[in-house]
């Protein structure tokens, strides 16, 4: 299988020169209200020409005019209560830094708060009579509030001061109002005894909500804590010195000193530093991380080598053409980090929906008050009070803040059930709208590895007597072709023969002799032609036969004709054809990409019914092609398994890594199919389907409680037959409501997909 060699891929600024572009870590930011008004903050600010926000990974990337100091855009962001780190030398280290420890920080008050309400809980449910249980609750309740809980309160602040509500102002409010209320009846009861009520507490319901919404953030912070080990690992790939020759004598020295214009050598098994071109020697490199190929090419004078590519048994000198920032995988680090900042985060729907719930709630809960208070005679205030903390206290977040995050846990779990490990709840949600998926070729839909798929032996030979010697060729063989063959005659049992003067020739085969004197050898037609070499006409139909299925053809043979044809191609997974039958039939519309050649790339593509593919594309092309997808208004989903299939992994909307594939496609990507099964593939999306609608179920039943509910808290049924809802019935209400989001999420667990 033959690898097209990369052409080098200038990618260009489009900005203004006098303009600089840098990335800041930002801390402070809650969710993606406070994303927004940093975006917001920094664009208004003079001298910036752009500003973009990645709440994913608490960074900003910001154009800026070079005369403006960039103290002046930290000052901007302090103004509305964030921070922007910009006195470090490395913002990547420090923004993984500050990351870590804020998760450890929700952590533990989650944790803590957890354990503090525990026994608050018990007493408000099983003990609400004891006296001094209400003691104790407010004893525990304090910490968990307005220390471990106390960003909820920031944020709803912070909201506030923009005109801004979401789910931390519910929140806020609600616990807020039920600690007051339930303070004042701890400290003074007889306020409401002498009215002839009983006081309650609902110290439970406002530590029950803290530690569940802490629970939900805990889990936010870990995925964002994992956002930049993608970048982390790409940036690993990048050699630390390079073995330059300078003054004629070979140094050691730091990739940051390399210059244009250096000679590199690259020895057995090193990383090739930087993108330059060979000036002498010869070797095959493994550029699997650019095409996605799994067989090395072949590099000799004038070839092109990439950074972060990998030499294998040759060694070479280059002359480095591209360095620093210029280099080929600094490009794709680069596109990795905006294609994941690019796509603007999803607002929750839960905070879209406080934005406009939580101010109803208060104005009813108001309206109430004013109402009771000119319309409720000698009890008026108490009336007024009672409703209108009723209403406040059965609108509470509990059920709505558990709506999603339940169906999501469960959908996650079930599919890890089934091979598909979910990283990501906007991938869950947005599944089930996909209609357009992209799938490499190489490791996705193909097998990955080469292996030969046919040998044919010349009739009148004995395969027994041959076949040993074959092998051991091969395994002397620096051809990365020959390890496939090695692999197959090893599994059939056979033995290498000792052979002696083993001879390669440069881009043709191998030659050599066995013990008894007889010449043999292994390569391609050319290396035949030359040495006069007979192929017999079942042979050469064989031969022609698999190269028009676009696989390699190796020919083994002695000095007079040809023993053996043998094919090597990259195998198709048996689960591809039906896989991408059944995403078809779903009316999704499947592409497959690979950097492999046009002819292999048809070749594939016919086998697994497939008409809509592009062949010789690079990183960047994967990505531009996802980017021309989704500017038609496709919901896009990418399937690959490469280091070479990051940048399009980050720029889809819901993207799938192979579980057999790198390691950073595995970061990037937001699931991964465990098993490699592409059937995988339709079964994550009909999850996501069933999950999307279970959420909108928990929704429902999150609201409808409210709907029934808050017109009767606020007394609507007084005038009619004298019913007051107390606000401790009221909680219940909340807590039923909780208790149907959870049992409506669990029944996806019983679900088949």
């Amino acid at each position: 299988m033959e690898t097209n060699s990369i052409s080098s891929v200038a990618l260009q600024e489009n900005k203004p020169a006098d303009f600089i572009s840098e990335t800041f870590p930002v801390t402070g930011m809650t969710c993606a209200s406070c994303a927004s008004s940093v975006e917001s903050m920094l664009n208004h600010t003079e001298g910036v020409n752009k500003a973009n926000v990645n709440f994913a990974s608490s960074s900003v990337q910001v154009e800026y005019d070079s005369s403006i100091n960039i103290e002046d855009l930290q000052s901007a962001i302090k103004s509305i209560g964030y921070e922007l780190i910009i006195d470090v030398d490395d913002p990547s280290a420090a923004q993984e830094e500050l990351q870590q420890q804020h998760y450890i920080e929700v952590r533990n008050r989650t944790i803590w708060s957890s354990i503090l309400t525990l026994p608050v809980f018990i007493i408000g449910m099983f003990y609400m009579d004891w006296l001094p249980g209400r003691w104790i609750s407010l004893a525990f309740t304090i910490p968990i509030l307005f220390y471990f809980g106390r960003s909820f309160y920031i944020n709803a602040w912070k909201q506030a001061k923009h005109g801004k509500a979401n789910m931390d102002t519910l929140v806020a409010l609600s616990t807020g109002i039920a600690f007051l209320f339930s303070l004042f009846n701890t400290l003074f009861p007889e306020f409401w005894h002498a009215r002839g009520i009983h006081p309650h507490v609902y110290y439970e319901a406002a530590t029950v909500i803290i530690t569940f919404i802490s629970l939900g953030k805990l889990l936010e912070e870990k995925a964002k804590s994992n956002t930049s080990s993608a970048i982390k690992k790409l940036m690993g790939l990048q050699a630390k010195t390079v073995k330059a020759i300078i003054d004629n004598e070979e140094q050691e020295v730091p990739i940051s000193s390399v210059k244009k214009g250096y000679t590199i050598l690259v020895r057995p098994g090193e990383k090739i530093p930087v993108d330059g071109k060979v000036v002498s020697g010869s070797s095959y490199v493994d550029e699997s991380m650019i095409t996605g190929e799994p067989v090395p090419v072949a590099k000799s004078k004038g070839e092109n080598v990439f950074a972060g590519t990998v030499n294998q048994k040759g060694s070479f000198r280059f002359e480095a053409e591209k360095v620093g920032r210029e280099t080929l995988l600094s490009q794709i680090i680069k596109m990795v980090q905006e294609a994941q900042g690019s796509k603007a985060p999803v607002q929750k729907l839960v905070d879209k929906i406080a934005g406009i719930f939580v101010p109803v709630v208060m104005t009813i809960s108001i309206l109430t008050f004013i109402v009771w208070m000119v319309a409720g005679g000698d009890d008026a205030f108490t009336q007024a009070l009672l409703t209108s903390v009723a209403v406040l206290v059965i609108a509470c977040p509990c059920a709505l803040g558990l709506a999603t995050p339940t169906a999501i846990m469960v959908g996650v779990g079930k599919g890890a059930e089934n091979n598909i490990l979910i990283k990501d709840a906007e991938s869950l949600e947005l599944g089930h709208k996909v209609n357009a998926i992209v799938l490499d070729k190489t490791g996705t839909i193909t097998e990955g590895k080469p292996t030969v798929t046919n040998i044919v032996w010349s009739e009148n030979k004995r395969k027994s007597n041959l076949a040993p010697i074959l092998l051991a060729m091969e395994a002397q063989s620096e051809h990365p072709l020959a390890a496939a063959v090695v692999r197959k005659l090893q599994n059939e049992g056979v033995e290498p023969k000792p052979l002696k003067n083993f001879d390669s020739i440069t881009g043709k085969g191998v030659k050599a002799e066995d013990q008894d004197g007889n010449d043999y050898f292994i390569g391609n037609a050319k290396l035949m032609t030359e040495n006069g070499i007979f192929i017999s006409s079942d042979l050469q139909k064989s031969a022609l036969s698999w190269q028009e299925s676009a696989k390699t053809v190796i020919f083994f043979s002695n000095t007079e004709e040809v023993l053996a044809v043998l094919a090597i191609a990259d195998k198709i997974k048996t689960s591809s054809l039906t896989a991408i039958e059944k995403l078809k039939q779903k009316g999704i519309q499947v592409y497959m990409l690979t950097g492999d050649n046009n002819q292999t790339a048809r070749a594939v593509a016919n086998e697994v019914g497939l008409t809509d593919f592009k062949a010789e594309v690079l990183p960047s092309d994967k990505a531009d092609f996802v980017k021309e997808l989704q500017s038609k208004g496709k919901t896009v989903a990418m399937v690959g398994d490469g280091i070479n299939d990051s940048h399009a992994l980050a720029q889809a909307d819901v993207s799938i890594a192979m579980g057999h594939g790198s390691d950073i496609a595995m970061d990037v990507a937001k699931m991964t199919l465990i098993t490699s099964d592409l059937e995988s593939i339709p079964k994550a999306l009909q999850l996501s389907s069933k999950t999307v609608k279970g959420i909108r179920q928990n929704l429902f039943w999150a609201f409808i409680y409210n709907v029934i509910g808050i017109p009767i808290a606020a007394g609507i049924l007084y005038p009619i037959n004298g019913f007051l809802l107390d606000p401790m019935i009221a909680g219940g209400a909340m807590a039923f409501s909780s208790v149907s989001v959870v049992m409506n999420s669990l029944r996806l667990k019983m679900t088949s997909i």
